[in-house]
């Protein structure tokens, strides 16, 4: 690793600012994804600001019925949760469909949201990437591209964001809590807390420097049949080729957002009004302007067949 410094921070404004003052600065929580990229120098921050004492590890009802869930719940405390299981399924399902336990175990909310692709040559620091070093180009582009997104993509990037938990969020409409560099709070929909490539690939949301998750906000349940369906190479400790996570009601109505095929979570709600006319008509809905590449073209039919078979759960 290269040398860095390390602090720990005594609240979240502190945290903030910290990052803020210091060129290169990073926070660190579970560290599943940054200690890894540090590693291989993908990352190489000057700074850490350690937020694991910082008491963003609960999960607590809200005055309109929903729930907050803080920064550094981790991810097998929070699809544990008996109201999460309960009132948000989707959420407690889409969890226990990623990585592994032991990952879970260490993993938090705010660095689920935060991790970055998986693309092979955002990893391999031999190759041009873009996400990696802004201007270099994307060998992902005319290379292998069979995990990689078909929709969303830009000339600069088709990197796909890997969340599961992501993808369940969108479907709730859920919202981010942050505090900003001057102690300021925000809250962003996660509809619009990803950003997608562009020009600038390396953006990865809308966070500006400094600001640091605090909480993510479901709203008051909705109902309905939750159902996340994963479709993978392997049974396990695999990244999604498409995921669905849905939430549908019996009037045929319903709620869908993907994984697997955008650089963050996709849900076209436009589309959603064509659930009720079957998994073709949505699915083309929710993929227009698709460009897939010869490897992934694969992902077009399997989104409508894995919605088709979402839909026929929902059915019974």
């Amino acid at each position: 690793m290269t040398p860095f410094t390390y602090e720990r921070a005594g609240s979240p404004a502190e945290a903030a600012a910290a990052a803020a003052r210091t060129p290169g600065a990073r926070f660190i929580a579970g560290g599943t994804n940054l200690l890894d990229l540090m590693k291989l120098q993908i990352e190489t921050p000057a700074h850490l600001i350690d937020v694991n004492g910082l008491a963003l590890d609960t999960i607590e009802a809200t005055k309109d019925g929903g729930l907050r869930i803080g920064a550094l719940v981790r991810n097998t405390a929070l699809a544990a949760d008996r109201r999460v299981r309960r009132d948000y399924a989707l959420l407690s399902r889409a969890l226990l469909a990623g990585a592994s336990g032991q990952l879970r175990n260490k993993a938090t909310t705010a660095g689920n949201l935060l991790q970055r692709t998986r693309c092979p040559y955002f990893y391999d620091t031999v190759q041009p990437c873009n996400k990696r070093r802004p201007g270099s180009g994307c060998a992902a582009i005319g290379g292998v591209s069979r995990q990689l997104a078909i929709i969303g993509t830009s000339e600069a990037c088709i990197a796909t964001h890997p969340s599961d938990m992501a993808v369940a969020l969108r479907a709730l409409d859920a919202s981010v809590e942050t505090v900003q560099a001057d102690g300021a709070p925000r809250r962003i929909p996660l509809a619009e807390f990803h950003r997608l490539p562009g020009d600038t690939p390396h953006i990865e949301t809308v966070l500006e420097p400094g600001e640091l998750i605090t909480a993510v906000r479901l709203p008051k349940p909705v109902g309905g049949r939750h159902i996340y369906r994963k479709v993978r190479d392997r049974a396990s400790y695999a990244f999604a080729l498409v995921s669905i996570g849905a939430i549908l009601h019996e009037d045929g109505s319903g709620q869908v957002a993907l994984g697997g095929v955008a650089h963050k979570p996709w849900r076209v709600e436009a589309a959603e009004a064509e659930l009720p006319r079957g998994a073709k008509a949505a699915a083309e809905q929710i993929l227009a302007g698709a460009r897939p590449s010869r490897d992934n073209a694969f992902k077009i039919t399997l989104v409508e067949r894995t919605l088709a078979a979402v839909l026929a759960e929902a059915r019974g």
